[in-house]
């Protein structure tokens, strides 16, 4: 038997509340907050106990009882999606992946689709199996245990696995599913809370993983509640400008494995492209010596890799001074201007600054600092840096140059690519050999020195 209750929830946090109010006392927003009549039935939309892939029936277990067995993870053959997840899909694991319109979420998840060697559901909500088999053909790769199926009947879905049983199911996306035991709208808060519940419910018990893709709000974070990142393992951020050509996958949580893991692709016709060797592609190359620009020996989880920083320091024309960055966090530049005006006397408080990390890219590694400063004072003073040159190290408040994580592994990036000298800081403690020669820092005014 089922029961009807009225709540009222906040379509950007998922705050739920007895009656309507005008704003939201957890997010802010105003009139975020509407009416929904949901249904609850008592009973799962899944039953594991009638179920033909359920096979035991768990107990509890004293934890010496306990037997570690040796980590089994489903191969996809993508090395950038491997790397990532951290060595590939765990059994049983819920994988929810974010990005915006046009990215190429479903573009991934479909070419993953079709370069494994199992068996994979692939359910669309949005597309029909006419547009999916236009995207395929322009993959290159094939799999002829890919099952394509239009649906967004939560009941349907468990059906159809029922029956396959496949070996990965795939959902694009999740705000598309309904269930008949929630009655409220398409992509509401309790549709979207259920579904993902019993989806969980389904790959725990069957070891079947899980991977959902999910929408993104006007602030860049996945559409619903919040709760739903916690309930999943893992949750992936696809970024990137789609004006350029490359995307960046990003771990924001992960169960299974690390989160400071990255892998980077490049669109082109035949869909997501893994870059192998960023560091080539990311390096601008010209024949002409220019100023405001130097390379960086970065880290994004354990690869290392260098890109090119481009700063444009000039007078500000319209009254107040603008500070504009791409790729990188605005208050990181500010606190580096600041530091280059109390530590180093570089007035630069009455000129417009633009800062731009090449290829699109976001970066986030603090070892960029260097490299930042080193933009800056060469675009303000028309001096172009040697292109031989390399830097990676972080830049405290009172102008000293802390030193880095993974500093040997920077060191032979810049090696292996023809580099003839790297700015670190003092305290950095290397024990690679180098061919390289290594310039020690230890502030600001020592950086400056050394440069000119």
């Amino acid at each position: 038997m089922s029961k009807i209750k009225t709540t009222f929830h906040c379509q950007e946090c998922g705050a739920e509340y007895a009656k309507w109010q005008g704003q939201c006392n957890k997010c802010g927003n105003w009139n975020s907050i509407i009416e929904e009549i949901k249904q609850i039935s008592n009973e799962n939309i899944w039953d594991h106990k009638k179920s033909e892939l359920n096979t035991k029936q768990a107990r509890p277990k004293p934890i010496d009882e306990i037997q570690i067995k040796d980590e089994f993870r489903i191969e996809t053959n993508d090395k950038e999606f491997n790397r990532v997840l951290g060595g590939g899909i765990v059994p049983g694991s819920i994988t929810l992946l974010g990005g915006e319109p046009g990215i190429g979420k479903s573009t991934l998840f479909l070419q993953i689709s079709l370069k494994i060697n199992n068996k994979v559901l692939y359910v669309s909500g949005e597309e029909s199996e006419n547009q999916i088999k236009i995207r395929a053909n322009r993959i290159k790769n094939s799999n002829k245990e890919c099952l394509i199926y239009s649906e967004n009947k939560l009941e349907n879905i468990f059906a159809q696995a029922e029956n396959i049983k496949p070996n990965i199911l795939i959902i694009d996306s999740i705000q598309t599913l309904t269930t008949n035991s929630v009655d409220s709208l398409q992509g509401s808060i309790t549709q979207l809370k259920t579904c993902t519940a019993e989806l969980i419910n389904f790959g725990k018990k069957t070891s079947i993983p899980v991977m959902l893709i999910g929408h993104i709000n006007k602030e860049g974070n996945i559409a619903g509640p919040k709760v739903l990142e916690h309930m999943v393992d893992t949750v992936l951020q696809f970024e990137g400008d789609r004006n350029h050509l490359y995307r960046i996958l990003r771990v924001k949580k992960n169960r299974f494995g690390s989160t400071n893991e990255i892998g980077i692709y490049e669109m082109v016709s035949e869909g997501l492209k893994e870059i192998i060797n960023p560091s080539e592609i990311l390096i601008g190359k010209s024949e002409e010596k220019l100023s405001g620009t130097a390379i960086c020996a970065s880290v994004e989880g354990s690869r290392p890799f260098l890109i090119e920083v481009q700063a444009l320091v000039s007078t500000a024309v319209y009254g107040t001074p603008q500070r504009s960055t791409t790729g990188i966090n605005s208050k990181r530049l500010n606190m580096l201007l600041a530091v280059l005006e109390k530590r180093a006397g570089f007035h630069l408080g009455s000129k417009d600054i633009f800062l731009n990390i090449t290829g699109g890219l976001k970066v986030e590694d603090t070892g960029n600092d260097l490299a930042i400063i080193v933009a800056i004072l060469s675009s303000n003073n028309d001096i172009n840096v040697p292109e031989n040159y390399c830097f990676a190290a972080e830049v405290g408040l009172s102008g000293e140059i802390r030193p880095v994580s993974r500093v040997d592994q920077r060191i032979k990036e810049a090696e292996k690519l023809g580099f003839s000298k790297i700015f670190i800081s003092k305290y950095c403690d290397t024990t690679v050999a180098k061919k390289i020669e290594v310039v020690y820092l230890t502030s600001v005014e020592d950086l400056i020195d050394k440069i000119s």
